[in-house]
């Protein structure tokens, strides 16, 4: 063994636990570790905004099941990770995020950028823990790797006081963690399926994390054998190709009634993976947690998960991929009960696809419709809050896995950095982001990393003037009091050129299809700014028409 000061050492333990790629906004308090990284191997994205560099390692575990990696620095670095962070955790996402902190000899003074992360990350995060022994590095950067990728994966914080980090040591490297997982048997397996043939109206849901292209073919072979219709929560919607005639539709904000009204009227519902929870039951309206009359089949791979709201009437704790598996082996009933049951549910998917015309020359509907029909099936669409994400979810249909990069905790500004994350791990394939004026503003300096480190995404700007989101809100609740929610927006296609990017922007439909052409040739970070009519508010009513709809409620 060769000393090595704690950043040599957290870097080899990281090239061990197979990282090849970390995000970072540098910071003094950390530049051991920076130091660890220059020959290390593992690519160091530098980023622009805690923030961002937090969303980019996250969407890369969500992207890759391997826990994404973010160095912040301590103080407004830290906090300003915090974004990140928590969409991790809601969204289940393996994440591993290393903060500088002060030296230990300062603690409690409140020296400079002094924040206690135990009690600052708590709530946020899986684990929290601050290294005060350069020896104990290899021993708490594995643990921090097992803990964000067992049972329900999420973030794990590591704060490294700047004098543990630079202070030298002759410590051994740990091996490679293997994570203990809960493989589901065929004994449960036929659980499921007894209780599974009770129903008269059955719903499966399939979400969480452990996903793969292998568990979504399990899940087609499942569904057509047993015909029953398969729902996915908020922003899940490639765990299913939806062109399969099982597929029902997403249960998510602004979802299509009809399938809300099904998760009502069903009978049974087999979860796969998923947490039962408010934007899937619409606020717990469409499942009364206290008496709901529906038998529910909970697999979870979190024992603590099934009956954290929901009673369920049979849990597993298993990996859900497992399942799947398990499920399609069985063998299905020779005449399934549920054809009528299904083929409705699909029907209404179908129906909810037809396009409802908007206001104004620029027809987000259409432009939608267009990319679902004509991009790569394998093509990465990345978005983050607001209500021109409700124009992707209604008409996109995703084909295959590992394509929809979204934040199931709703963050604003989560697209862009999720995109540029995507494209560096997969360059060879299209990478599309929706952002709106306002989610875009939150994370566009981003785009000098984009730059910088070759992330040639093609970014969708839908530009209506407002937080669009909150205008809906604020016409039902108050309408015509305007307050807070109009922004004034820069040319974003001259934004993005001064990043040294492409840009153009779109002022009628008829023209989108070549600027879409120019911008794939352009070889770089390119920007489309969609100029919508200010009467577009969301995918069913107008400005005017959800005013008037604000207006006649008591």
């Amino acid at each position: 063994m060769t000393p090595r000061h704690g950043g040599k050492i957290l870097a080899d333990q990281l090239a061990i636990q197979g990282v090849k790629r970390v995000f970072s906004v540098p910071g003094e308090s950390f530049l051991a570790a920076l130091d660890g990284l220059y020959d290390s191997g593992i690519q160091n994205v530098v980023c622009r905004q805690e923030g961002g560099a937090a969303m980019m390692a996250e969407a890369h575990g969500k992207l890759t099941g391997a826990p994404g990696v973010v160095f912040v620095t301590r103080g407004p670095g830290a906090t300003n990770a915090s974004s990140g962070i928590h969409v991790a955790m809601q969204d289940s996402t393996p994440m591993v995020v290393f903060v500088g902190q002060i030296d230990i000899a300062h603690r409690d003074r409140e020296a400079f950028q002094e924040v206690d992360y135990k009690r600052l990350f708590s709530p946020l995060a899986k684990w929290v823990a601050e290294v005060d022994t350069t020896e104990r590095l290899p021993e708490y950067i594995a643990r921090a790797f097992q803990m964000a990728q067992s049972g329900r994966p999420g973030p794990v914080v590591l704060a490294l006081p700047e004098n543990m980090l630079s202070a030298v040591a002759t410590v051994p490297d740990r091996p490679k963690v293997r994570v203990a997982t809960q493989t589901a048997t065929n004994r449960d397996a036929h659980l499921i399926a007894k209780a599974l043939s009770k129903a008269e109206r059955p719903l499966v849901v399939v979400g969480g994390s452990g996903w793969s292209a292998q568990a979504q073919q399990d899940l087609h072979r499942f569904a057509a054998a047993w015909d029953v219709p398969v729902s996915v929560p908020f922003r899940r919607q490639d765990y299913m190709d939806n062109r399969h005639d099982n597929y029902a539709g997403d249960l998510s904000v602004g979802m299509n009634p009809a399938l809300a009204k099904r998760l009502e009227d069903a009978d049974c519902l087999l979860v796969l993976g998923a947490r039962l929870g408010d934007i899937m039951t619409n606020g717990y309206t469409l499942l009364d947690p206290a008496a709901h009359g529906t038998r529910i089949l909970h697999v979870h791979n979190d024992p603590d998960e099934p009956g954290h709201i929901y009673a369920p009437d049979l849990a597993v704790a298993a990996d859900s991929a497992s399942m799947v598996a398990q499920l399609a082996s069985l063998t299905a009933p020779r005449q399934p009960i549920w054809t009528e049951w299904r083929a409705q549910a699909r029907a209404a998917y179908l129906a909810w696809q037809t396009p409802k015309e908007t206001p104004g020359p620029v027809k987000m509907e259409q432009i939608v419709k267009g990319l679902s029909a004509t991009l790569d099936d394998n093509a990465i669409l990345t978005n983050g809050a607001g209500n021109y994400a409700a124009f992707l979810h209604r008409y996109f249909q995703y084909k295959a896995m590992h394509t929809q990069l979204a934040p199931t905790s709703g963050s604003m500004g989560y697209g862009f950095p999720a995109s540029i994350a995507a494209k560096l791990a997969h360059p060879d394939r299209e990478v599309i982001c929706f952002a709106g004026d306002g989610c875009f503003q939150m994370t566009c300096n981003e785009m000098s990393t984009a730059v910088q480190h070759g992330a040639a995404v093609i970014v969708l700007v839908v530009n209506n003037g407002k937080y669009g989101t909150i205008r809906m809100h604020q016409e039902k609740t108050y309408p015509a009091r305007v307050s807070g929610t109009q922004i004034a927006n820069p040319d974003f296609a001259a934004l993005a050129r001064s990043y040294g990017g492409w840009g153009a922007t779109v002022t009628r439909t008829k023209d989108f299809e070549a600027a879409f052409a120019e911008a794939k040739a352009a070889g770089t970070l390119a920007v489309i700014e969609l100029q919508l009519d200010d009467e577009v508010l969301s995918t069913a009513l107008s400005v005017s028409e959800t005013r008037a709809l604000g207006q006649r409620s008591p």
